[in-house]
């Protein structure tokens, strides 16, 4: 136990490393581009993906070295908090630098635009002599400590402006936000996935030192992309234990927050509209209860969600080098995380192709957009004007001007097709090493015929299309009203039979399951969001058929961003089956899909303010009942959800360590226990496992730990992996078992005695 203590009294202050690099990083990667909408926010959703790429690349390239270690990683970090320094003083140094340049111009303007006191005497009477009153310095010119002052005032002006359905709505989400920190740094890990593979790979690496494949019977701990996991490798390896594991899932529930409304922002929508996105989204259960879990499915939202933002910005103006490479790493971290989350990103690129492609014939798209949205008039060189030019020429969002005598559609088509091949290298090297491995391994990218055969649509024909999409709805939209649920399906299973489908057809539903299943509860595997998916479904269909309603000057935008979601929906449907925790595979869809409910709600409150009629008022009045049961819906998830939850049975404040971690399970607590005890009093070191696919593995690694906290040697009995030949059962000193009884027995060498107590098992020589 010294050495644990000793390893993290060094290794928890790293854990303040990433959120010190992405401070510094959002002031280095600052948007120079005049009329970036939300500017702020951009930085630091690229700082955040600048660091997630590096913490993927940082594994990547010390597995390879089997340096997966506390010094290793501790050296990685400084060097990069080091770099991150660097480069966020240069940027302050180069802002100063122009600042200062633009000042002298500011001043030589003057001089030369101040009018002879002799004509101001004889034009002005009795006022002759007096200067002009003085312009304001361009922000950039303002002293460093005056504009970090504007920066520290911005929300409390914000919050001065704002009326009280703003507060409420600022209020709510963050509060929820607290709430859910709170949670997610007093529960520990309970997540089913999590105990059977999300975990244990993580406890595999470290106790490998790489991430080469291993036997295992569990074969998603080696086929399933572990983006997310590389990032919990980080704090397993700076605290030596899961405590902060669940912080992973929280900071990507508060990027999905920063990305969906700086789209909507981009979208037209002003203040207003993006709390309201903020707020629909925050208080949808799925997410509140991602928010404090160990799942992967926020993390993948979160990077689709930076794919998507920065993706719009390139339908205004052409692309620089900069934003290319987000959108690279973007798409890479997005593959490496849930190749699912793909299905939104492709038709996002092809949009961000296709506008890039239409501004080599248009031009940059003029600035319509008014003030900053989020927050008061922006004026100097954020607007128009000489610096504009400055502002062109440099920094990684910068497009240079043509050249005299160039072609300019030729050039900037030139520069999409480099882009777009820049794009996809950089995400190769954020994934590739994964895929490579995956290929070598089962000679397919995308796994062995298992994987592929389990999860995709195996039916393509449109009736089968058709079922699972009415299917997936159905489980997205449930509601506690069961007469409702049984009706819904009723009539999908009556009318797939009438058509000729067999609504549980093993092409088309995953593994054994049967539809439907009831998915209303506050279960972070599966609860419905039909309440959100509602209002995004009504904004989806405003926006396709009339955008301008709602976004007067982004319709255009809006219309090609909307046809996007529902591109990404129908794909979805078309090529993943329906399964009874589908929902939160559709969490990426749902991100971005609630900005078109904020701008929507905001178009309705405004035309309700402006004196529209009665039934508008009454729409309105219905909206914000609507709202309230969304907050009672985010309220209720954050304190009666499964499996963290507030009050009542399984609370984070009254239930033990261990109980918590049990809490989908209960009855199996004990049984581990009762296994371990035996099996460490024997002082065995080299442990077999017999486990199926499904089994929970994680419990093994942290009850059999050394005293000193070093992980066991647990080597499995069973294999998938055709390359890769299970232990010879007679090399270890005890087995373990969970499931099987029978499958147990079949591996434990002659003469040992076997002992089971329900779901777990144990096998130790007769010496022992």
């Amino acid at each position: 136990m010294v050495f644990t203590a000793a390893m993290s009294a060094v290794g928890y202050p790293l854990v303040l490393a990433p959120v010190a690099a992405i401070g510094l990083l959002a002031v280095a990667l600052r948007p120079v581009v005049p009329g970036t909408v939300a500017r702020r926010r951009l930085a630091l959703l690229r700082a955040a993906v600048v660091t997630g790429a590096f913490a993927v690349l940082t594994v990547e390239l010390m597995g390879a070295l089997r340096l997966l270690t506390l010094p290793a990683f501790a050296a990685a970090w400084l060097s990069f908090l080091a770099a991150a320094v660097t480069a966020a003083g240069w940027r302050r140094r180069r802002d100063a630098a122009r600042g200062t340049a633009r000042a002298a111009t500011h001043r030589a303007v003057e001089v030369v635009a101040a009018p002879e006191p002799a004509l101001v005497g004889a034009a002005a009477g009795p006022a002759a002599g007096t200067p002009p009153p003085a312009l304001p310095p361009p922000a950039a010119a303002r002293p460093v400590a005056a504009r970090r002052a504007g920066w520290s005032t911005r929300l409390a002006h914000a919050w001065r402006t704002a009326g009280r359905g703003e507060r409420l709505l600022a209020g709510t989400v963050g509060g929820l936000l607290l709430v859910e920190l709170l949670i997610a740094l007093l529960a520990e890990p309970n997540n089913f996935d999590s105990q059977t593979y999300h975990l244990p790979k993580v406890e595999h690496w470290v106790a490998r030192g790489g991430l080469d494949f291993w036997p295992t019977a569990i074969h998603r701990q080696v086929t399933i992309p572990p983006g997310a996991e590389y990032l919990l490798l980080h704090l397993r390896l700076f605290t030596g234990g899961d405590a902060l594991h669940n912080l992973v899932q929280w900071a990507a529930g508060v990027g999905v927050l920063l990305a969906a409304t700086r789209i909507t922002a981009q979208l037209g929508g002003g203040r207003r509209a993006q709390l309201l996105t903020a707020f629909v989204l925050a208080t949808t259960p799925m997410v509140a209860l991602q928010a404090t879990s160990t799942q992967t499915d926020l993390v993948c939202a979160a990077w689709v969600a930076c794919a998507a933002t920065v993706a719009l910005d390139g339908l205004r103006r052409p692309a620089g080098v900069g934003a290319m490479l987000a959108l690279g790493a973007a798409t890479g971290l997005t593959a490496l995380t849930k190749t699912s989350g793909l299905v939104a990103v492709g038709p996002l690129l092809l949009l961000w192709g296709l506008a890039q492609l239409r501004l080599a014939r248009t031009g940059p798209a003029p600035d319509r957009t008014g003030p900053d949205r989020t927050g008061p008039a922006r004026t100097g060189p954020d607007r128009a004007g000489p610096d504009r030019a400055a502002a062109l020429g440099g920094g990684t969002d910068a497009v240079d001007p043509a050249p005299a005598g160039d072609s300019r559609p030729r050039r900037q088509v030139r520069r999409t097709v480099a882009g777009s091949a820049l794009i996809l290298l950089v995400a190769t090297v954020v994934v590739g090493p994964f895929l490579a491995r995956v290929t070598a391994e089962f000679g397919h990218p995308l796994g062995p015929p298992r994987l592929r055969e389990s999860i995709p649509m195996e039916r393509h024909d449109p009736p089968s299309l058709v079922v699972n999409a009415l299917r997936i709805a159905h489980t997205a939209f449930d509601t506690p009203l069961a007469p409702l649920r049984r009706a819904g399906a009723e009539a999908i299973i009556g009318g797939a039979r009438l058509i000729g489908v067999d609504p549980q057809d093993r092409a088309t539903t995953f593994g054994r399951e049967r539809f439907p299943e009831p998915s209303w509860y506050p279960d972070e595997d599966r609860v419905a969001f039909p309440l959100a998916g509602a209002l995004a479904a009504i904004g989806a269909a405003i926006a396709l058929a009339r955008p301008g309603r709602i976004s007067p000057t982004q319709a255009g935008p809006l219309r090609a961003y909307a046809v996007v979601v529902v591109a990404a929906l129908l794909l979805h449907t078309a090529m993943i089956k329906w399964q009874p925790w589908g929902n939160r595979l559709l969490l990426y869809a749902l991100t971005l899909a609630v900005p078109l409910a904020g701008l929507w709600l905001d178009a309705l409150f405004r035309r309700r303010a402006g004196g529209t009629a009665g039934r508008r008022s009454v729409a309105a009045g219905l909206a914000v009942s609507v709202l309230a049961t969304c907050a009672l819906a985010g309220v209720l998830a954050v304190s009666y959800g499964f499996p963290r939850r507030l009050v009542g049975a399984g609370s984070v404040f009254t239930t033990s360590e261990w109980d918590t971690r049990f809490l989908r399970r209960p009855q199996w607590a004990e049984e581990f226990r009762w296994a371990a005890d035996a099996v460490r009093a024997t002082d065995a070191r080299r442990i077999g496992l017999v486990q199926q696919n499904d089994n929970w593995e994680y419990p093994w690694w942290l009850l059999l730990r050394d005293a000193d906290g070093r992980p066991p040697e647990l080597v499995a009995l069973q294999s998938v992996l055709p390359g890769r030949p299970p232990a010879d059962p007679a090399s270890v000193d005890a087995v373990v078992c969970t499931g099987s009884r029978p499958a147990c027995t079949a591996l434990v060498p002659a003469g040992w005695r076997v002992q089971f107590r329900g779901y777990v098992g144990y096998a130790l020589p007769p010496e022992r």
